[in-house]
């Protein structure tokens, strides 16, 4: 570790809290140079739905290049573009009746926001944005703005202007009652509110601490969005792509946002890839160019993006996305009973151990890593372990995963006592 701590950036933080270097991967495992290997709950912050290395997305991107194909084009024309654009309308869109352009950018999901946030203002002509607490939408102003996050939002160096946050429906157990205020105050006219761009939300706030919003505050959500004519944006970067048991975490739902803005898992095999869902009536305010990025669409990422997609062609990893998500809960509903203060909850493969004590939670993963289990803190104080394994994880490694994270409550828990 010597040459990273000597050479590279003091900005660097997952590789100070999983303290070795890694040298292969495979599925939901990651061997580090002396072959340790570790169970990965984490999965790339979400990117790794599919697992690392998988093998027909590997075999896919091993024959594109051995074919000499369009690695970088900008946003010109390819054939994998075509490909993958074809398999997203008839596998995801269509069956949806879904009706959006697909806008590619910069290939991070802060950049999906900024451009999402970007099109809100210039079809609104407005410029004000509503956030939520505790709600993660990005690093680059724009999408910074919208986090919640103080630690993150002082590095800035410069104010955050243009957004304001409102409860979630989680927050100090606001409820449907956050939205209801929220109405009175816009239609209170001398309240000095005014009618904002959008709305922007995470049906489940992934790195605010797997907080869930009901169908009912987001139906609420969206009927004050569209009185007032502003936008309502979706963040799905960390929860969509298959997460929660169906592609979209808001499917069946009755929801038809404005924007969504997807990355992450969207380009399967770990490579970079953001897209923005626009509903054409809002993607006409475009001017050619406007939002541009040098790697938007880069062919690596339809390749493999295209290959995720055969997934969602039947049902079958969602069913055992579901299942396996159950087994999860189970095991962190069982735990959390065991100590007062916890909690547990979560929506199919992303689930949550609320230990309500940052140091514990801390803690608690570090036990994890030393043996062998990688899972990533987060939500207030980092207080919430969040489990992320790939959708495609083997019931064994989910199994001894779990106990794992059991040894390691138990563990730090009687230290603490």
């Amino acid at each position: 570790m010597e040459l990273f701590e000597q050479w590279e950036s003091e900005i660097r933080g997952y590789s100070r809290a999983y303290p070795t270097v890694f040298a292969s991967a495979s599925n939901a495992r990651q061997v580090d140079e002396q072959g340790k290997s570790y169970i990965d709950f984490f999965a790339g912050a979400g990117v790794l739905n599919f697992g690392h290395n998988n093998p027909q997305m590997k075999q896919a991107l091993i024959d594109f290049i051995q074919a000499d194909g369009i690695a970088h084009s900008l946003d010109m024309s390819t054939t994998v573009k075509r490909e993958f654009i074809r398999a997203f309308a008839d596998t995801i869109l269509k069956p949806r009746n879904m009706n959006y352009k697909m806008q590619f950018m910069g290939p991070t999901g802060t950049n999906a926001v900024e451009a999402a946030l970007k099109l809100a203002r210039r079809v609104t002509g407005r410029h004000n944005v509503i956030a939520f607490s505790q709600g993660f939408h990005g690093m680059t102003l724009g999408a910074l703005a919208c986090t919640a996050n103080q630690y993150f939002r002082k590095a800035a160096g410069v104010p955050l202007n243009h957004v304001s946050h409102a409860p979630f429906e989680t927050n100090q157990e606001d409820g449907i009652n956050s939205i209801k205020a929220l109405r009175r105050s816009f239609e209170n006219s001398s309240s000095g509110y005014e009618p904002p761009a959008a709305f922007i939300v995470e049906t489940i706030q992934a790195e605010g601490g797997v907080n869930i919003a009901s169908e009912a505050w987001l139906l609420e959500l969206q009927q004050l969005a569209k009185d007032l004519d502003a936008l309502l944006i979706i963040d799905e970067i960390q929860v969509g792509c298959g997460r929660t048991g169906s592609y979209f975490s808001f499917d069946k739902m009755k929801l038809d946002p404005d924007i969504i803005c997807l990355a992450k898992g969207i380009g399967g095999f770990g490579t970079p890839l953001a897209m923005n869902l626009v509903k054409p009536e809002h993607d006409a305010h475009w001017q050619p160019g406007e939002h541009t990025g040098t790697f938007r669409g880069q062919g690596f990422s339809f390749v493999a993006g295209r290959e995720a997609l055969r997934y969602f062609e039947d049902d079958v990893l969602m069913a055992r996305t579901l299942d396996r998500g159950a087994m999860i809960e189970d095991h962190l509903m069982a735990l959390a009973a065991q100590y007062p203060k916890f909690s547990a909850r979560g929506k199919g493969m992303i689930q949550a151990l609320d230990t309500k004590d940052g140091a514990a939670a801390k803690a608690i993963a570090r036990e994890c890593f030393d043996n062998g289990l990688l899972v990533g803190p987060c939500g207030v104080e980092g207080q919430v372990i969040k489990l992320l394994p790939p959708l495609t994880i083997s019931c064994d490694d989910l199994k001894q995963g779990l106990q794992i994270l059991e040894s390691a409550v138990k563990t730090v828990m009687e230290a603490h006592q």
